[in-house]
C-alpha cells in the first residue's frame, strides 16, 4: 500500500511529489512516458505569464508566489543534484506598444515592476534587435528557467524517496463506494489511499469514465531552436504573441504557436516558416545562424488558463493538479504547495476557491 499515488511525471507531478516527500508521505509516481518529456520539456521556460495583465488574479497569484520561491528552489536542487536549472534573470522586453497603458495599470495594481523605455535605451540594451519603436516595456525582474534541466533535477532530487514507474500508463481508476482505492496501469495494479492527477492535456481522458471532467484539452505549440553564440541576444523578447529566449550557452528558442490539433504532436512547414520569419525580423543575425531543432508539444488548455487544483468532488481521496495551459512552469511551485496543503489538510498557502472543479473560469 502506498500513501499517495501521483499520476503524471511532468513538472506538476514532480513538484507535487517533492512537496509531499518533504512531509514524509509515501509516494508512488506513474508516468506514461519518460518524466518531464511532454509539455514540461517542450515549453520555453519564461517565468512569467505572457502579457500577465491579460490573466486573472487566480493565475497571477500562483505566478507571483512561485516567482518568489524559484531562486531558493533552484539553489536547493543544484546543491542536491549538481544539476543547475539555469535560473537566469534575463528581463523581458515587450515590444507591443499598444500594451502600454493596460500593462502599467496592471503593474501599479499588482505591485510589479514595468518600466517604459525609449528607442535609444533599447539600442543600447539589446543592440542586436532591429525594430523601430517609440517606446518599449521593460520588465527587469522576469527570469527564465532551463526547463529540461529543471525536470531532470526534480526527478533526481526525489528518486531515492519516491517509487517511480516510467513508460507505464494508468488506464483505469479503482473507485469503490465513492472512495479512491487504487489504479490499474499497463503493467500492474497499484493500491493507494489517495491519488493526485497531474496528467496535463490527458486529464479529461483519464477522468471521463468516472463522471465530471475538467475542461482541459490539448493545444499544440511549435517551437524552433537556433545555435547562436553566447551573448548575441541577451534578453527575453515578446512581440505579437511570439517570444524569443536566449539561453546561457547561446542557443535561442523561438515560440510558440497555438493550434487546435487534438493530440497530434507533428510539426508543420508553415509554422516553421512563420517562427523563422518573426525571429529574423527582430534579430537579423539569426539569418546566419543554424537551425538546430523544431518540435511541438501539447499544452493542457483550460478556460481562462486557470488550472484545476482541487479535490475531485464525488470521489473521496482523488485530487487534481492540472490544466495550467501556458503557465505550468511559472505556476508550478505554488500549485504543488497548494495541492499538498489540500491533501495533507494543512492551512492553504493560497485560497483554493478559484481552482475548484466547480469554479467559474470563463
Amino acid at each position: 500500500m502506498t500513501d499517495i499515488l501521483i499520476i503524471g511525471g511532468g513538472v506538476s507531478g514532480l513538484l507535487t511529489a517533492r512537496e509531499l516527500v518533504a512531509a514524509d508521505a509515501k509516494i508512488t509516481l506513474v508516468e506514461m512516458g519518460d518524466t518531464g518529456r511532454e509539455a514540461s520539456w517542450a515549453g520555453g521556460g519564461i517565468l512569467s505569464p505572457l502579457y500577465p495583465w491579460r490573466y486573472s488574479n487566480a493565475v497571477n497569484a500562483l505566478a507571483h508566489w512561485s516567482q518568489d520561491v524559484y531562486p531558493e528552489l533552484c539553489c536547493a536542487l543544484h546543491q542536491e543534484t549538481r544539476i543547475s536549472p539555469e535560473l537566469t534573470t534575463s528581463g523581458l522586453l515587450v515590444l507591443d506598444e499598444e500594451q502600454r497603458d493596460v500593462a502599467l495599470a496592471w503593474a501599479e495594481q499588482q505591485g510589479r515592476v514595468i518600466e517604459v523605455q525609449d528607442q535609444a535605451w533599447l539600442e543600447q540594451t539589446e543592440p542586436s534587435l532591429e525594430l523601430a519603436v517609440d517606446e518599449v516595456l521593460w520588465m527587469p525582474r522576469v527570469a527564465q528557467i532551463r526547463n529540461p534541466r529543471l525536470t531532470q533535477a526534480l526527478r533526481q532530487s526525489i528518486q531515492r524517496r519516491v517509487r517511480i514507474h516510467e513508460n507505464e500508463k494508468v488506464i483505469d481508476l479503482i473507485i469503490e463506494n465513492g472512495k479512491f482505492q487504487g489504479a490499474r496501469t499497463t503493467k500492474r495494479k497499484i493500491k493507494a489511499d489517495c491519488a493526485i492527477v497531474c496528467t496535463g492535456a490527458w486529464t479529461a481522458q483519464l477522468l471521463e469514465a468516472i463522471g465530471e471532467t475538467p475542461k482541459i484539452r490539448p493545444v499544440r505549440g511549435q517551437m524552433m531552436l537556433f545555435s547562436a553564440a553566447p551573448g548575441q541576444i541577451q534578453h527575453l523578447t515578446l512581440y505579437r504573441e511570439r517570444y524569443i529566449i536566449p539561453r546561457q550557452d547561446g542557443r535561442v528558442l523561438i515560440g510558440s504557436t497555438l493550434e487546435e490539433a487534438g493530440f497530434d504532436k507533428s510539426t508543420t512547414a508553415e509554422a516553421k516558416e512563420e517562427l523563422y520569419q518573426m525571429a529574423v525580423e527582430l534579430y537579423p543575425l539569426l539569418r546566419r545562424t543554424p537551425i538546430e531543432d523544431h518540435w511541438a508539444g501539447l499544452r493542457p488548455g483550460s478556460p481562462s488558463g486557470i488550472p484545476y487544483i482541487c479535490t475531485y468532488p464525488t470521489v473521496e481521496g482523488l485530487y487534481l493538479n492540472a490544466g495550467h495551459f501556458r503557465n505550468g512552469l511559472v505556476t508550478g511551485p505554488a500549485s504543488a504547495r497548494l495541492i499538498a496543503d489540500l491533501v495533507l489538510q494543512r492551512p492553504p498557502t493560497l485560497s483554493p476557491e478559484p481552482y475548484r472543479l466547480e469554479a467559474k473560469r470563463d
